[in-house]
């Protein structure tokens, strides 16, 4: 594939030629798998987060000629797909953190959610963030994941979501206080 600037195409490129070309989706997949599956594992666990990362990329592949570079940019529509099979998979979600929140000694090696944990509170007060999170609306869920396991900005997670940044930015403050106020 001829290279862009820095010797690298932009995502933008990428896209605009892919829908023609399939066989350079291998390149979006090799761009952008570890943080679809990062985040899948921090939302679900390192078991179902090679699958639901790799359907992902194939939900993405069957709709290459839907995405419209025009309305966003390709790694929020991404992480908006696995966001969606996350939603199929919630309960999982949510018994996950509740799991955690129940293990004693629990590390903060395993991966992106103990990043999640750690960046919040100490070692003692993992087990109540993880229930609160456990706890939290889908949506609010979503949103603080996405920002505190994937670092998206407010308006790659609309994007990602189909949402207004304002909604973003509102479901972020209402899942704070709700944290805050479990970890008080």
């Amino acid at each position: 594939m001829t290279a862009g600037v820095g010797g690298r195409v932009s995502d933008d490129e990428l896209a605009a030629r892919f829908a023609a070309d399939p066989e350079l989706f291998t390149d979006v997949y090799d761009r952008h798998f570890r943080a679809i599956y990062l985040y899948v594992a921090g939302r679900l666990g390192t078991g179902p987060a090679e699958d639901l990362a790799a359907e992902t990329f194939a939900v993405a592949f069957g709709q290459r000629h839907r995405f419209d570079p025009g309305r966003g940019e390709l790694r929020p529509w991404l992480f908006g797909i696995a966001t969606n099979l996350i939603a199929r998979h919630g309960r999982a979600e949510a018994r996950h953190y509740r799991a955690l929140a129940r293990a004693p000694g629990w590390s903060a090696v395993e991966g992106p959610e103990d990043r999640v944990v750690s960046v919040v509170a100490a070692q003692q007060v993992q087990p109540r963030l993880l229930r609160a999170l456990a706890a939290l609306p889908r949506g609010e869920r979503d949103v603080v994941v996405l920002v505190a396991v994937s670092q998206l900005s407010y308006e790659e997670i609309a994007q990602a979501l189909g949402i207004s940044p304002g909604t973003v930015g509102s479901r972020l403050s209402r899942a704070r206080r709700r944290l805050g106020q479990a970890i008080d």
